[in-house]
């Protein structure tokens, strides 16, 4: 990754991206925003007992952007998570295929939400942690949609499903910020990034 900030919005100085979400690092280059350096976090990302889908990405997304923190002090550093949630139930990436077939029975007619935690430290140590929430409609699915989804593979290594994929054929409507259901908001995340650097 080349060091050199070459972002259009003029930030001052540079950020570390920690996250390894490939979706998450095409929104932020497509936006101008390009971070220094990729350094993923490794956490524990177990959900708490009784943790609510808001607060757990809330958690999750500020305790990713803290341990990197630590590794690099005095840097800038962005971090998220995002979780598909059934009312209070969340939805996690599907590890086999029998997993994914469940995931779309649920979804399958229902409308959901796709919450993103994202922080952003500041090179003072200062936390800025927010969530964004939109809503999703999926149509009643046949076995027609969920064979063509699993048999494309797409829900493979995401969280929950990749809307720019197969599943958009089926998706009725989104409301609110569409970039944060790929894996971003990325309107209010370039508005805390300008906001501090």
């Amino acid at each position: 990754m080349n060091n050199t900030n070459t972002s259009p919005w003029r930030l001052k100085s540079p950020f570390i991206l920690a996250s390894g979400s490939k979706a998450r690092l095409r929104l932020l280059q497509d936006a101008g925003l390009c971070p220094s350096e990729i350094i993923p976090a490794d956490i524990d990302e177990t959900p708490k007992k009784k943790e609510l889908p808001a607060r757990y990405v809330y958690r999750i997304a500020k305790e990713k952007a803290l341990a990197i923190a630590k590794q690099h002090p005095n840097k800038c550093i962005l971090s998220a998570d995002t979780v598909i949630a059934v009312g209070v139930r969340m939805i996690r990436k599907a590890s086999t295929r029998e997993e994914a077939l469940e995931n779309l029975k649920l979804l399958s007619g229902r409308r959901h939400r796709v919450i993103t935690g994202f922080c952003v430290v500041k090179p003072d140590g200062s936390t800025i942690t927010k969530t964004v929430t939109t809503f999703v409609i999926i149509k009643k699915l046949d076995n027609i949609d969920i064979d063509t989804i699993l048999n494309s593979n797409q829900w493979q290594n995401v969280a929950g499903y990749q809307i720019e994929g197969m599943l958009s054929a089926v998706v009725r409507k989104t409301i609110g910020s569409f970039p944060n259901v790929v894996g971003l908001p990325i309107f209010e995340v370039t508005q805390v990034l300008r906001g501090i650097l």
